[in-house]
């Protein structure tokens, strides 16, 4: 396990890059979990080390237990009331990093995606240098609107499984159209699981984040 790290109200495990760090690898989990649920994905998804890598935990308890973004309020509609504090945490805590945004890879899982989708493509807020919405959906919430302006060639990342019975496939289909509309350079795919990450799709993965944060050159 990681160094355990603080800042801005969110707590957080860091792995260390193996060296000078060529950008970040941010994963937010999801509803219930906590800081160390994706924590082995960091090494999955950058085997080399090559990112610091990141996993925050939620600022809220909530029942039936564990760590959440937001109060459930359906699908796909965040209750406002948490997830706007939760928001301005989260962002101000990705804005206190050590590697600027255009070198962070943000993703996340469940509502982790949600919250990913909202911190990467929020009106206002700099771009990440790409996403990986795992599992989730595109946040509809009062008052709050995405940026999906200008993304030609941006690298997304969307994988659902076509069983899930927590988060139905159709949101993150109808998320990959959006995300292709707007001119994505989008990685889509869809496996026949529940609500989980694919491991099969992990290769794809681990490729989708060397590329997002391109090697640096040395001397």
């Amino acid at each position: 396990m990681g160094t355990v790290v603080s800042a801005i109200g969110i707590r957080a495990l860091e792995r260390p890059a193996a060296g000078e760090p060529e950008g970040a690898l941010v994963l937010l989990h999801g509803r219930g979990a906590d800081e160390r649920d994706l924590f082995p994905l960091l090494d999955a998804l950058d085997p080399e080390r090559r990112l610091l890598g990141i996993t925050p935990r939620a600022p809220l308890s909530l029942p039936p237990g564990g760590a959440h973004w937001y109060r459930l309020g359906g699908i796909p509609t965040p209750d406002p009331e948490t997830f706007w504090p939760t928001f301005d945490a989260a962002a101000a805590f990705l804005d206190a990093l050590p590697v600027p945004m255009e070198q962070v890879v943000l993703g996340g899982f469940s509502q982790g995606a949600v919250m990913s989708w909202a911190l990467g493509l929020g009106a206002g807020r700099p771009r990440p240098a790409a996403i990986l919405a795992m599992s989730g959906f595109m946040p509809e919430v009062p008052g709050f609107e995405l940026e999906l302006g200008g993304l030609d060639g941006y690298p997304v990342a969307v994988v659902h499984g076509s069983l899930d019975p927590v988060i139905p496939v159709e949101f993150g289909r109808a998320a990959a159209k959006r995300a292709r509309a707007a001119g994505a350079d989008l990685l889509w795919r869809e496996t026949p699981v529940p609500h989980t990450i694919d491991p099969r799709l992990l290769p794809e993965l681990q490729a989708f984040v060397a590329a997002a944060v391109p090697m640096a050159e040395r001397n």
